[in-house]
């Protein structure tokens, strides 16, 4: 006899398990987004996003990571000239450098329900016109205050652009995580340290003045602005995209999504309940204390032992550029491991050579301590990658991408200010570079437990 062809019935078909397909690296192409104006369930061909769209967004991401650091390291480079032209003391100074961090937790976690209401491409395009106002306008705000508030417009931006960006990643290239994490992370490195090499030359070429030096930013910022407008009109596919898989297929049976769907966990996931977040957020924190303390201090190390002003600058764009290649190179990496804690070892122990030498030789191997510290900050690249793979729904990134910097941020705030105290009281680097070092041993421990294989919907 022959087989005949096995027909379900609806109320079968609900009781049986639907098993989303999935890539190598075991994400689910449920999250993938769907295309404008297709019916098609999410995962299908006919539900990814057009290429014209595809490639829109992958020009977004790389401008808007290109204009997530020069605000700061733009400052770096001119921080004495800025520092005395506003006559600020050392603390003062101190509390400039925690502005970026500050900024980055109050408002990053804001990023979420912000997205929910307008789409996500909406508030990154909005994101990067706050970044060019307030570069442009923060020069000539006029005194400390004026300043500080500019400052604070264009941090506002970067800060929901940093949360938002694993989630862009996530929804337009579910089965890319890592390469497109990595290209990502690449050209924020990249835009880091062409603010931090190229700032003081074009300062001097534009007639010396420290505040036109800082406000010549704003024009790469006014660029980034321009393919977000293009993805703005894709907010109606974002929406598209959370339709359950079961409906989605255009079906009025009263077949329905199986209860325990990922994304349905995903909405009710309590992520301080889980010791993974916590552990991710702590790393974070620690390795972004270290950044802005490097981005904000490292050039002043480099003076202060005698380092001329444009080879300050130098040093410290050869630190940021080395995140360009192994910003591409970590991602990949770690997205093959199952435990990325070899890989946040690999990176303390560079940092804390970096520091020790900055510590008992800055002059003699600045060039050695500038190279092994560029090592270490490529924490951040690998932290925004854990971020992708300790969920596994896009909500779920959402969530954790928003807990892991608000918490990161906020632990990092105290980090550049102490250094700025220590250094005005103490009168010399050796205590703020001991406590630079010092603090590369927790963040090796908590990245350890951060590196593991698991997902906070599993710890919730």
């Amino acid at each position: 006899m022959r087989d005949e062809p096995q027909t379900l019935s609806p109320s079968a078909m609900a009781r049986t398990p639907v098993r989303p397909s999935t890539d190598s690296a075991g994400e689910s192409f449920l999250d993938s987004p769907a295309d404008p104006g297709s019916g098609a369930a999410p995962g299908s061909d006919a539900a990814r996003p057009a290429p014209w769209l595809t490639r829109l967004v992958i020009v977004g991401i790389v401008l808007a990571a290109l204009n997530l650091r020069p605000a700061i390291t733009s400052l770096g480079a001119l921080f004495e000239e800025a520092r005395t032209g506003l006559q600020m003391s050392g603390s003062v100074a101190g509390m400039l450098t925690s502005v970026p961090p500050l900024c980055f937790a109050v408002f990053g976690i804001t990023a979420p329900r912000l997205a929910r209401r307008f789409g996500a491409g909406a508030v990154v395009c909005a994101g990067m016109a706050a970044i060019a106002t307030g570069l442009l306008i923060r020069p000539f705000a006029g005194g400390t205050a004026g300043f500080l508030a500019a400052s604070a417009l264009a941090l506002m931006g970067i800060a929901v652009s940093n949360v938002l960006m694993p989630v862009i990643v996530k929804r337009y290239f579910p089965d890319r995580v890592g390469s497109m994490t990595g290209l990502y992370s690449m050209a924020l490195a990249l835009g880091t340290s062409l603010a931090a090499a190229a700032t003081v030359p074009m300062t001097e070429a534009l007639g010396g003045s420290w505040r036109t030096g800082l406000a010549i930013w704003a024009a790469l910022a006014a660029v980034a602005v321009l393919p977000w407008i293009g993805l703005v009109r894709d907010r109606g596919a974002e929406g598209r995209s959370k339709t359950p898989p079961m409906a989605a297929a255009g079906s009025r049976s009263s077949i329905a999504a199986p209860k325990g769907a990922p994304a349905a966990r995903a909405a009710a996931l309590k992520i301080t309940r889980s010791r993974t977040a916590w552990a991710l957020g702590c790393f974070f924190g620690l390795q972004a204390t270290g950044a802005y303390i490097t981005m904000g201090w490292l050039p002043q190390i480099f003076r202060d032992a005698g380092v001329p002003a444009g080879a300050a600058g130098v040093l410290l764009a050869v630190t940021m550029v080395m995140g360009v290649p192994l910003a591409f190179v970590i991602p990949r990496l770690a997205g093959r491991l199952k435990n990325q804690g070899p890989i946040v070892v690999a990176l303390g122990l560079s940092g804390l050579t970096g520091y020790l030498g900055l510590l008992f030789a800055p002059a003699a191997g600045a060039w050695a301590w500038a190279l092994l510290l560029g090592v270490s900050n490529c924490a951040f690249p690998l932290a925004l990658t854990m971020i992708g793979m300790r969920s596994r729904t896009g909500p779920g990134v959402v969530r954790l991408s928003a807990f892991v910097q608000s918490i990161g941020y906020l632990i990092s705030i105290p980090g550049p200010l102490l250094v700025g105290v220590l250094y005005q009281h103490s009168g010399g680097w050796d205590l703020p570079l001991a406590l630079m070092a010092g603090l590369l041993l927790p963040q090796m421990a908590v990245g350890v437990l951060a590196g593991r294989d698991r997902t906070v919907e599993d710890e919730c």
